[in-house]
């Protein structure tokens, strides 16, 4: 059981430093500006365009890192840093949301899949922890096992956002060097903005899936005491 909280630990670890990450890769190339000039705006809507989506909107939205993509509305939304931004953050977060429309119109499966599952997940993630730790307290197995079940569904949505995140990002990346909206040497720049928020990902699907072993552990401890 230790070997679990030890491993929990080590994925909270990295979701911290992934956060940190993130931020600061952020900041550092918030000041450089890329060598295309354009904005993320201008960036988000060339590739909407050249991909035939002229009717999704690209709009700003108050906040940092508030950047997304929302599939309801079908409206491509950048946080006011990286819409009126012109650089290489900029650039990077605006092409990885266009990513996800792109997704969309060509139903990409993981993205399909995440879609369909999330109503369930909705619900399922705020009611497994109150089942789990309610199971803890009575001492009940059969509370723990039901919180293990819904909560198994909300480490499935992760591992499948996971797909979905890198894909957004590869063609990102393919997207602003064939459209030459920046340079050989700037690419370096733009995996580490990308691969930054790609790991957040991981991360908290890490966090998430030692968390669900851990009371599959619990459960399988408590049944054996039976």
């Amino acid at each position: 059981m230790f070997f679990f909280y030890f491993l929990t630990l080590v994925a909270f670890a990295i979701s911290i430093w992934a956060q940190f990450k993130v931020k600061s890769n952020f900041e550092r190339y918030s000041k450089v500006e890329a060598s295309g000039h354009k904005t993320g705006a201008e960036v988000a809507r060339h590739i909407l365009d050249t991909n035939g989506l002229h009717n999704v909107p690209v709009e700003p939205v108050r906040g940092t890192l508030t950047d997304h993509y929302d599939p309801t509305e079908r409206v491509v939304r950048l946080s006011e840093q990286v819409y009126y931004g012109r650089s290489i953050s900029s650039i990077s977060v605006a092409s990885h949301e266009v990513g996800h429309a792109i997704q969309h119109q060509e139903a990409y499966g993981a993205l399909v899949l995440r879609h369909k599952i999330f109503p369930v997940v909705s619900f399922s993630s705020g009611i497994a922890p109150l089942l789990l730790i309610g199971g803890l307290l009575l001492g009940s197995l059969n509370l723990i096992g039901f919180g293990i079940i819904l909560f198994s569904a909300a480490v499935f949505f992760q591992l499948v956002t996971l797909p979905v995140e890198f894909n957004a990002s590869s063609r990102a990346k393919n997207f602003i060097v064939s459209e030459g909206i920046i340079r050989n040497n700037e690419e370096k720049s733009v995996n580490k903005v990308l691969n930054a928020a790609a790991l957040t990902y991981v991360a908290a699907a890490l966090v998430s899936l030692f968390e669900l072993l851990r009371y599959v552990m619990i459960f399988l401890s408590g049944r054996n005491n039976e």
